[in-house]
């Protein structure tokens, strides 16, 4: 009824027969009816509606100039076409024609279109647009009329009536003027006639300077504000694009700020909120907007958001997020419905071109839906995807910021091992296996790899000091192989499955046509096309499968870990301590009445701190009493492991209270901590010191001459704007201290804990800062000093000594002193002295400080981005990667499985032509062509292979008994390209196991080859990037997306063959595609390579803040600048989140504009399909392979470049893993075949005229040292911190190497030595002692070479017994770099390393400051016994440790000042080493 309706409607208004309604041609030419309706109403119905998504574009009053000359024709262009519109209309009622209504209908409609579009030119004229030609797309609509106006020419010309009837001869001329003025318009489009001039906005005509400049991407923000128009072409995107083309996209800065939906504050705010309304199981009663507006400044409540109660991970963000997500899946639905729609339609077209008697009308009812279908599945399918990204990375901005907050609420000793697992959460993922078991083997390998790099990395001076790399490098290779053996199954398993369901649709096609030839049926054109354009829908949903499965799986191990990390107790400091009633705490600081500590949960979980004890059978601290007054200085001594450490991490809440009472004066304010084990930001010296403090200079200067770095800031190449390494890398270990000291002075809280910062720094430093900074600038501040200097002690206010986790007295100095065992005290200094040092100059920089010298402090150590395309380099490393014969292996069966699938199709189309052939009704049926089979691509998005066209064969009479033949001829070769693919998806999955093996080899060999200075000057979160998310992209993401883009290339070129083959004209509009193809990926390729390098530059600051974070959290926990901390990482956070999203855009970007080009295609043939129908010049079955040739090159083409894309984003994981395997600075791995295996036989050391800088353009660190060591001599090195004498060492080592003189090792210079071979014979404990994850045994002896009597024996001999056997014996976890241990029994154990060695020269790096002075009085007994025969060098800051040595040698400055015996020294009244025991001759 409908359509009898819409005839009827049709035939009025055009004035045709009912029976044909909308003719397509009609004397020859197109019809009125479809000119006026398709091709004049339709577009300039578009016309209208797009010209008024220009109106409300932002207007800019500062335009003074006249308008750009092309702008005004084109608005007078416009206002003319509406008059002669008009004009039109009204000569159509003047002749009363039949099809007047027609007419009407389309002037009408131009009228109006050009009436709006004359609107939208001046709003433009008033915009920004002003200054271009103006959109494209207001081109591309005008185009559009060119055919009809054409075709209406073409019309009254051919009709004499135009020639000699006045009023038609006027609309021929008012249609011809239309054309003019179109032509008008184009031309003026093209050469908009503008100049530099007419583009600036001014402020006045007077001096014509610019007022607001073009807008910087730096200062866009993303997508809001953007009209429709925009959103659904991401016109928003394009100067950003333009810049990325021009190659100025270097920095982060430079990419657009996110809408503020994502933003990062806002999502954890609305994530919070979700949050609550899942704990309290209800809705709130207040009605707020469930995203809440972003802010602008740190709002310290709203920052300090936490989350509370046990609440159900996946349920929140179901909560937060569901309702987005099923809307989607709706969106989805649509999506897939209308791309089923393409085939079925293809199908009538086909059956429409078969009937020759068919109407035109169906044929252009076909095509228009065709154009409808793809069209709607194109922009839809883009609005899904990109919607999607948008969940997913507010989800990621959600859980990183819950994590983060997390981390700073629960214990420190917890975060260190799970830090790093949760940090590896987004790199875990595994391709397609269902085999959960593997994932989770996987899983846990990746992260013990990484996390033992981590370690490696921390811990890299005492692996290269101990000559551990080859060890080091087994234990990850061995990490490695166990996780490459789960992956390894995986893409086999993978290979297999995907291989399955690739084979699946081929399986179906066969059956399919075998079982309807058995029968007794012929397959025809129509029936086989249908059944493979539906059969190839299959492709994406079952090649998806796989990967559904694989991602619940993932997310269901990521969701379950996240989901254990927030179960963890939160700190709950309002329980933790005690309210005590004002006037019974007038003058109390700190109280403790009965209180007992441990770093066990009551519940059985661990809160533990680094650098103290804890772990299995880890001391208590029980019945605390202590009363501090305020104001008061509190020194807490005893010996080492007594508990001192967490006596002040029981104040500051880091341990769990059992019983007792604990109370704290103002603890809102928090605690100016100094730890034992100093913690130092990857910053400026200045930014370290004022950590988030506003700048006093006052104030600033005062503490950097309490803490005594005036002369340390004098020689650092930016004075305190220089960066120091991560954690402070490249500062000795007094200056560290010292730094951390300032640290908490600056912060000027009531209460400081001190812990023991006096430890790493020599007797006058020690004596500066506790009379200039301690009792001079916290005058007045109340004090909790835990030392070992006893020296010291007689200026507190009361002294606390503690026993074996108990406090045993508390009292005066004269009631302490006494009990402990010391050396008698120091006397005074000599005022002489005093005077002599303030006229010395500091010395150099130490250790490793190759800090870069450059104007701009703030670029110190940033990573570098690569720039422009990727160097060819990349590609070769990966085929070489791979192995040059496997590769090309790969590429051959890739080869034999596309030509093996071509044959197939075209052993199909041959089959159907003999068939059609020999029972052939129609003159036309000897030459239709087979059907169109199935092209599987593995992992494209699915297309049609074009089979040959049909191949005249003479086939005999009885060919239907040889249907058994043809299907055994097809049956093999289809059997033949399982095979191959089969072939091609083992040897691809083997040839990737085999590039991230040996890519992650080299990269391993060359990082642990690297010189130290390289890590002093390089974070670890950045070195650690190399290892966890660029070896993910190798072992993964690289992988899958270069399968896919073999695919397609192969199957390409295929289908290229075939078509050029079979039906040459197709390719005539292939060109002119190709380059529109190629102009666009172009201009897209430069912005998302660099894009996706900035992803991979702002990922490195997120995870080194992190580590940098539970590193120190501590320290940030104690000074209440957890809110501070969060708001870091939510910038940095926001950083990365608007590269991503960026990143997103710009692949939807080109996707909308390729699949527009495809809709185009497909329609255009579809058009010209119908045209040619009404000639009866087109075959069936020619139109319905070259309508899905042209919709799968589309499709193909698309998928070329995008996976092209994607490979060259994942390839960037190559070229920076390859710039560290080739590009770091190495030490020479050389060995001397020579050497004696005896050598050093005496130990003889000589350094002759030695000099050493660190860096070209700083000082010398040691600058013309000379000096001869006896066989066998004790050698005590003395100086002021940073004086030269660790730099001695490592200068020793070869650690870093000489710039003049030479070293001799008995008579052997070290130069000549291998390093490996030199470093082997020497011994040395470092100045920072450093433990690695495992056993005590593993700590110290990692190679094995020594039986387990012996590990007790040194443990005995340093005085450790007996904390190892409460834990548990040589088996006992020491704990994530030795947390488990004091820093005092880190000391000890790290000597006890040294004692195993059998090395003629032992040096020892201030390896006893943690330690109490009877216990370093035993040692150096231990020492003296084990090493007698052996050289052995000491630098102390203790005197007393150095007084029996044979000789000391005092340096200052790089140079030796003093060489003598102890006693020689001490006689002499002008000496340094005099002042320093303060005149001692003992």
């Amino acid at each position: 009824m409908r359509v009898s309706w819409l005839s009827e409607l049709l035939s009025g208004l055009c004035h045709t027969p009912e029976d044909d309604p909308f003719p397509l041609w009609q004397d020859g030419n197109l019809s009125p009816c479809f000119n006026q309706l398709v091709l004049g109403a339709l577009p300039h119905a578009g016309m209208a509606v797009f010209s008024a998504c220009y109106l409300s574009m932002a207007r800019s009053d500062f335009l003074q100039t006249s308008a750009p000359c092309g702008w005004t024709l084109r608005l007078v262009s416009a206002l003319l076409a509406t008059l002669l519109f008009t004009a039109d209309a009204i000569l159509v009622g003047v002749l009363q024609q039949a099809d007047m209504y027609l007419d009407v209908l389309a002037d009408g409609s131009a009228l109006l279109a050009w009436l709006v579009h004359c609107s939208a030119i001046a709003v433009l004229l008033r915009s920004s647009f002003r200054r271009t030609r103006g959109p494209l797309l207001l081109l591309a609509i005008t185009l559009l009329l060119v055919p009809n106006i054409i075709i209406t020419l073409m019309i009254y010309c051919n009709s004499q009536e135009y020639f000699t009837e006045p009023v038609k001869l006027t609309r021929l001329v008012l249609t011809s003027v239309r054309a003019f003025l179109l032509l008008v318009y184009l031309l003026a489009f093209a050469f908009p006639c503008v100049c530099e001039a007419d583009y600036a906005l001014n402020i006045n005509a007077v001096d014509g300077s610019p007022l607001l400049p073009e807008p910087d991407t730096a200062d866009i923000v993303a997508e809001d504000g953007s009209d429709c128009l925009s959103r659904l072409f991401y016109l928003w995107l394009d100067p950003l694009l333009k810049r990325g083309r021009q190659g100025d996209l270097e920095r982060p800065q430079h990419v657009y700020h996110l809408p503020w939906k994502l933003r990062t504050r806002v999502v954890w705010r609305y994530f919070h909120q979700c949050w609550e309304k899942c704990r309290k199981g209800a809705k709130r009663s207040d009605q707020q907007d469930p995203w809440p507006q972003p802010v602008t400044g740190l709002d310290s409540k709203e920052e300090l958001l936490e989350l509370e109660g046990d609440v159900g991970l996946l349920r929140v963000l179901h909560k937060a997020f569901g309702l987005r997500y099923y809307l989607l899946g709706v969106l989805k639905v649509t999506v897939n419905v209308s791309t089923f729609a393409g085939p079925l339609l293809l199908s009538s077209l086909v059956s429409f071109i078969e009937e020759k008697e068919a109407p035109s009308s169906q044929g252009v009812a076909c095509v228009l839906g065709l154009f409808a279908a793809t069209l709607a599945g194109s922009v839809l399918r883009n609005i899904y995807t990109f919607q999607v990204s948008k969940v997913s990375l507010s989800a990621r901005a959600s859980l990183v910021s819950a994590v983060y907050g997390k981390a700073l609420q629960v214990g420190v000793a917890f975060l260190g091992g799970l830090g790093v697992a949760l940090v590896l959460v987004p790199f875990n993922k595994f391709l397609a296996s269902r085999i959960l078991s593997n994932n989770k083997q996987m899983l846990k390998y990746k992260d013990n790899r990484v996390k033992l790099m981590t370690e490696i990395l921390f811990g890299i001076r005492v692996i290269k000091f101990y000559n551990w790399e080859p060890h080091f490098t087994q234990k990850v290779a061995k990490y490695r192989e166990q996780e490459l053996a789960h992956l390894k199954n995986l893409k086999y398993l993978d290979a297999m499955c995907v291989y399955t369901w690739a084979a699946l649709p081929v399986v179906i096609c066969v059956l399919t046509f075998v079982t309807y030839v058995l029968l007794g049926h012929q397959l025809t054109a129509a029936k086989v096309f249908t059944t493979v354009a539906l059969v190839g829908m299959l492709i994406m949903p079952l090649n998806a499968f796989p990967w559904v499965l694989n991602g619940i799986l993932e997310a269901k191990v990521s969701l379950e870990r996240i989901q254990r990390f927030f179960k963890l107790t939160n700190q709950d400091l309002e329980a933790y301590y005690t309210w005590v009633s004002s006037e019974d705490t007038g003058q109390t600081s700190v109280l403790l009445s009965q209180a007992t500590f441990s770093w066990q949960r009551p519940n059985g979980g661990e809160v533990g701190e680094t650098g103290s004890e804890a772990g299995t059978g880890s001391l208590l601290l029980q019945n605390l009493n202590l009363h501090v007054t305020k104001g008061s200085l509190v020194v807490v001594v005893g010996k080492v492991g007594c508990g001192k450490s967490s006596l002040l991490a029981a104040i500051t809440g880091e341990l769990s209270r059992m019983s007792g009472v604990l109370y704290v004066a103002n603890r809102e304010a928090g605690f100016g901590l100094a730890a034992q084990e100093p913690w130092i930001q990857h910053a400026s010296v200045r930014d370290n010191i004022l950590f988030g403090k506003d700048y006093s200079a006052a104030l600033y200067q005062a503490v950097i001459e309490a803490c005594a770095l005036s002369d340390d800031l004098s020689v650092l190449p930016n004075g305190d704007k220089t960066e120091v390494g991560e954690n402070g890398v490249t500062l000795s270990g007094g200056q560290k201290a010292r730094l951390a000291l300032a640290r908490a002075a600056y912060m000027d809280k009531e209460i400081y804990l001190l812990d023991d910062p006096l430890a790493a720094v020599d007797t006058d430093v020690a004596e500066h800062l506790m009379k200039k900074c301690i009792l001079e600038l916290l005058r007045g501040k109340t004090r909790i000093l835990c030392t070992h200097r006893i020296e010291f002690v007689d200026r507190a206010d009361m002294v606390v000594l503690m026993d074996n986790g108990t406090i045993i007295k508390t009292g005066t100095p004269a009631e302490i002193l006494p009990l402990i065992q010391s050396e008698p005290k120091l006397g005074r200094k000599d005022p002489r002295a005093d005077q002599r040092d303030e006229q010395q100059s500091e010395d150099e920089l130490a250790p490793l400080p190759d800090l870069c010298v450059d104007d701009d402090p703030d670029l110190l150590g940033a990573e570098q981005k690569r720039v422009g395309g990727l160097a060819w380099g990349v590609y070769r490393t990966y085929w070489f990667a791979v192995g040059g014969i496997l590769a090309a292996a790969i590429l051959m069966s890739l080869l034999l499985m596309q030509a093996s699938k071509n044959i197939s199709d075209w052993w199909l189309s041959h089959w159907i032509s003999s068939l059609k052939h020999n029972g052939s009704s129609s003159a036309n049926d000897s030459s239709s062509v087979g059907p169109v089979p199935l092209h599987i691509l593995l992992f494209s998005p699915g297309g049609l292979i074009s089979p040959l066209p049909s191949v005249e064969v003479v086939v005999s009479s009885n060919a239907t008994s040889d249907v058994s033949f043809y299907l055994t001829i097809y049956g093999s070769i289809a059997a033949s390209n399982t095979v191959f693919t089969a072939l091609r998806a083992f040897l691809f999955a083997y040839g990737v196991i085999c590039a991230a093996h040996a890519i992650h080899n080299r990269l391993l060999d060359r990082v642990l080859q690297a010189t130290v200075t390289f890590f002093d000057v390089t974070p670890l979160g950045r070195i650690l990037n190399r290892f966890s998310s660029d070896l993910y992209s190798v072992d993964d993401s690289l992988p899958f997306i270069l399968n896919i883009l073999l695919a397609n290339v192969f199957g390409l070129l295929g289908m290229l063959v075939v078509i050029s083959y079979g039906l040459p004209w197709v390719l005539v509009p292939l060109l002119p595609l190709a380059l529109l193809y190629y102009r666009t990926q172009n201009f897209y390729r430069h912005t998302s390579r660099e894009l996706k390098r900035l992803c991979s530059l702002t990922l490195s600051p997120i995870y080194s803040h992190f580590s940098e974070t539970i590193t120190g959290l501590g320290t940030i926990r104690a000074s209440c600048s957890a809110a501070r901390f969060r708001e870091e990482n939510s910038r940095r956070l926001e950083q990365n989140q608007r590269c991503l999203f960026v990143s997103n855009a710009a692949m939807q970007w080109l996707d909308i504009r390729l699949q527009l080009i495809g809709v185009a295609v497909v329609t255009g043939l579809g058009a010209i399909a119908v045209i040619q129908h009404q000639y009866s010049v087109v075959d069936p079955g020619l139109l319905g392979l070259s309508l899905s040739y042209a919709l799968s090159i589309t499709q193909l083409l698309s998928g070329l470049i995008f996976s092209f894309t994607q490979t060259e984003m994942q390839l960037v994981s190559v070229e920076r893993t390859e710039e560290y395997a080739t590009e770091l600075p190495t030490e020479p791995q050389q060995l001397d075949a020579q050497l004696p295996a005896a050598w050093p036989q005496h130990g003889r050391l000589e350094f002759c005229d030695v000099v050493l800088a660190y860096r070209e353009g700083l000082p010398n660190a040691l600058d013309g040292v000379s000096l001869a060591v006896r066989p066998g001599e004790k050698i005590g090195i003395v100086g002021r911190t940073g004086s030269g004498k660790s730099t001695m060492f490592l200068a020793l080592f070869r650690m870093v190497e000489l710039n003049r003189g030479k070293i001799l090792l008995d008579q052997l210079d070290v130069s000549a030595v291998g390093v490996a071979q030199l470093r082997s014979r020497l011994a040395i404990i470092p100045q920072d002692p450093f433990l690695f994850s495992g056993t005590v045994r593993d700590n110290l002896d990692p190679c094995e070479r020594h039986e387990d009597q012996q590990l007790l024996d040194v443990l005995d001999q340093c005085h450790l017994s007996a904390a190892v056997s409460r834990m548990g014996g040589l088996d006992a976890e020491v704990g994530e770099r030795g947390k488990f241990f004091s820093a005092g029994q880190r000391q000890l154990l790290c000597l006890a390393r040294a004692l195993l060695t059998q090395a003629k020269v032992l040096c020892i790096d201030e390896a006893t400051a943690s330690v109490d002075q009877k216990t370093d009085k035993l040692l150096q007994q231990t020492i003296r016994e084990k090493f007698q025969d052996k050289t052995v060098l000491t630098i102390a800051h203790r005197i007393n440790t150095i007084m029996d040595c044979d000789r000391v040698l005092v340096m200052h400055a790089g140079k030796v000042v003093e060489f003598d015996t102890p006693a020689a020294l001490c006689q002499n009244d002008t000496s340094i080493f005099h002042r320093l025991v303060g005149g001692r001759g003992d």
